[in-house]
C-alpha cells in the first residue's frame, strides 16, 4: 500500500477546486475536498480530518455553508486555511451572514448544506450533505490547487 507520503505528492499533481467550508459558530477552514455526489437529489460530501476542528464543529451544527473561491481570492484560501482563532479569523472578511454559516463575498457560488450522513474513511470522515440552497456568484476562473499552491483555473 503507497504511505501517505507517496498519496499526497500524487495528488498534488491533480488540481483541486477550493472553497471555504463555514459552519454558524462562526468558523471557517479552506478545503480542497468538496465534490458534487448526485444531483436527483442534490448532494455533495466534503472530507474533514478527525483533528481537524471543523469536524466536531460540522458534526454540531448538522449544516454547513460553502463559499467557492474565485481564481483572485488565493488570500482568502490562505487566511483560511491556517489556524486563526475563531473571533480572529473574520477581521477584515467580508461575509454575509447566514444561519448555515458566514458566507464570503465575492465567490463563484455558495452552497448551504444540511448533513445526512457521515461515513469514516481512515484519518477523515467524509460528510455527506444535501445542498438545501445553491446561489450563483459572479463568473469567472475558479481557484485550485496544485503542485503547493492556489492558481485561478
Amino acid at each position: 500500500m503507497a504511505s501517505g507520503d507517496e498519496l499526497r505528492a500524487a495528488m498534488r499533481r491533480f488540481p483541486s477546486g477550493i472553497s471555504v467550508l463555514t459552519v454558524p459558530a462562526p468558523y471557517g477552514v479552506t478545503i480542497g475536498s468538496l465534490v458534487s455526489l448526485s444531483l436527483e437529489p442534490a448532494l455533495v460530501g466534503v472530507s474533514i480530518g478527525h483533528e481537524a476542528q471543523a469536524h466536531e464543529l460540522v458534526r454540531e451544527a448538522g449544516r454547513f455553508a460553502v463559499s467557492v473561491l474565485a481564481g483572485d481570492q488565493d488570500a482568502l484560501a490562505q487566511h483560511f486555511a491556517r489556524s486563526v482563532p475563531p473571533i480572529a479569523q473574520w477581521e477584515g472578511v467580508a461575509v454575509r451572514e447566514d444561519e448555515y454559516g458566514p458566507l464570503l463575498e465575492g465567490a463563484l457560488a455558495w452552497l448551504r448544506c444540511g448533513v445526512r450522513s457521515e461515513h469514516p474513511a481512515g484519518d477523515h470522515t467524509i460528510f455527506v450533505a444535501a445542498v438545501e440552497r445553491a446561489e450563483l456568484g459572479r463568473s469567472g476562473p475558479g481557484l485550485v490547487y496544485r503542485d503547493g499552491g492556489y492558481h485561478a483555473a
